[in-house]
């Protein structure tokens, strides 16, 4: 049987553009959620600073302020980043999301870095039927919670194709540990140029895997198992992943790490598709959109919602002068012609496998 998305264009007159959210997430069937008492995380992403794509936080209160109404708790969350950035430990996370907007004053909320200071505060979920993962390593904070609930930004991403539910949920809700067993098929590795051989890995490190060898770090692979602790600890960013699993398989993984987080929870989807950059918001810049503002889909299926998401922005021109409109069109998809080396089809098949939802869905325009 095919799933029911809901989608609400962007026009209005009477309401609110937050209101119409709120009544669709309503046709689309919230209500019958029970929140009372309950802690519910928002897994949102709160913009790399620079990037001008993110979603506002107005979206955010909407759906945090709606949640309260319901008698529900909710908190804003997110993950650290495996890679150099504004969001690569807790502290410089929270300021990043502050200053683009994500505080209490604005969100009605807490914001909540879910997997704390370091990317260390993890649990460990086992997945039975995973193909490539067994167990899967999320923040504290979305392990911890009794609801997900996915607010994402639909755009473009160079190693996925596209950024949706699934990527939000998965990549987004891996610790560095995760997003490390996500993005790579090795162990961290060490820029020799950068490092200056303070020892911070060897003391954070539980294997005795790094070692200083003429005055470098080197890690020993036999003994490293690749949790990426290293990596946020080294304080002139020597240590970094490969970053070389193959694109299908990452999308394969995305899918595993999003079905251990909401497999035993309610669980509840929403994707806006304006402002749709052919790159992730993880980007310190964002670039021209790649076709016109689409609107706002809603689903408790987050397969069906990606799918559903992504035969819409392919329905869409590409906007003049764009990366999409200078790509070569001979892939069948805008995603692929942007970016021919992603493969989204992988993480949309595989969650479907995983029994997490199906790409059929019906489109009920509210």
């Amino acid at each position: 049987m095919p799933s029911k998305v809901y989608f609400s264009d962007l026009r209005t007159s009477k309401k609110s553009l937050t209101d119409k959210l709120k009544n669709l997430m309503k046709a689309a069937g919230f209500e019958t959620i029970n929140f009372e008492g309950k802690y519910v995380a928002v897994k949102m992403h709160f913009g790399e600073p620079g990037n001008l794509a993110f979603l506002r936080p107005n979206w955010a209160e909407a759906v945090c302020s709606y949640v309260k109404a319901l008698g529900g708790k909710p908190f804003l969350t997110d993950c650290n980043t495996l890679y150099v950035g504004g969001r690569k430990n807790g502290l410089d996370h929270l300021t990043s999301a502050f200053s683009n907007g994500f505080t209490p004053l604005q969100t009605g909320v807490h914001t909540i870095i879910a997997d704390g200071i370091k990317g260390t505060d993890e649990a460990y979920v086992p997945l039975e039927n995973g193909e490539y993962v067994k167990s899967a390593k999320i923040g504290r904070a979305l392990a911890d919670a009794d609801i997900i609930i996915s607010l994402s930004h639909f755009k473009g991403h160079q190693s996925t194709g596209f950024g949706g539910a699934l990527k939000n949920i998965g990549m987004g809700g891996g610790s560095r540990a995760g997003k490390m067993e996500m993005h790579s098929a090795s162990k961290p590795t060490v820029d020799p140029e950068l490092c200056i051989g303070c020892g911070a890995c060897i003391r954070c490190c539980a294997h005795d895997a790094p070692q200083i060898i003429d005055g470098k770090s080197v890690v020993d692979f036999d003994k490293c198992v690749g949790c990426g602790r290293c990596i946020g600890e080294c304080p002139v960013d020597a240590m970094h992943a490969e970053m070389d699993e193959c694109n299908s398989i990452l999308g394969c993984k995305i899918a595993e790490y999003a079905y251990a987080i909401c497999k035993d929870k309610p669980n509840f989807h929403v994707s806006i598709a304006i402002d749709i950059s052919p790159y992730c918001d993880c980007h310190a810049c964002n670039d021209l959109a790649v076709v016109p503002n689409i609107g706002m889909f809603a689903s408790f299926d987050p397969v069906a919602l990606d799918m559903a998401c992504a035969d819409a922005v392919n329905a869409e021109k590409p906007i003049r002068g764009s990366l999409l409109d200078e790509a070569e069109h001979v892939h069948g998809d805008h995603f692929t012609d942007i970016f021919p080396n992603t493969s989204w089809h992988s993480t949309i098949e595989h969650a479907e496998k995983l029994g997490f939802g199906t790409e059929k869905y019906e489109l009920i325009i509210i």
